[in-house]
């Protein structure tokens, strides 16, 4: 599956980063990577800290092989070099109100907010329906097409 990285920036979801660094589902674990690769070429990629501390968790306790946790540090460390967006209030009241309108869970609707907030025009995620957008940002599951 080749997956090409959009233009400007783009924000990645949590279940990308980990599909990428614990490199174990042989069938989306390649093309997070490539994805990843072309965006830090681009210097499109971009974040949260939201999504930093759900990989924190996920790499360390909920993979398939979890990770001892000063190796999941040195990855998020790598991550957190490119621009990351910070949760402050506004977005959780933003996220509220997106999560009413919407219908989208709260986790759903804030990984949104910050998207829009880095500037993002792409969400890579495969948590939430490729083609829609919301609040400007097109949302991409790379696995799919």
């Amino acid at each position: 599956m080749s997956v090409e990285a959009s233009t400007g920036p783009c924000f990645v979801d949590t279940n990308i980063l980990v599909y990428a660094i614990a490199g174990d589902d042989p069938g989306r674990s390649p093309a997070a990577q490539q994805l990843l690769r072309n965006l830090m070429r681009e210097r499109s990629l971009r974040t949260s800290t939201q999504v930093l501390q759900e990989l924190y968790v996920t790499l360390t306790r909920k993979g398939k092989s979890p990770l001892p946790a000063d190796t999941a540090l040195r990855y998020i460390d790598r991550i957190a070099a490119w621009p990351v967006g910070v949760t402050d209030f506004r977005s959780v009241r933003r996220a509220i109100e997106l999560s009413i309108q919407s219908r989208l869970s709260f986790r759903d609707a804030l990984i949104i907010v910050a998207a829009e907030g880095c500037g993002a025009k792409t969400l890579y995620t495969e948590d939430l329906q490729t083609g829609q957008t919301l609040l400007g940002v097109l949302v991409v599951n790379p696995f799919k097409g």
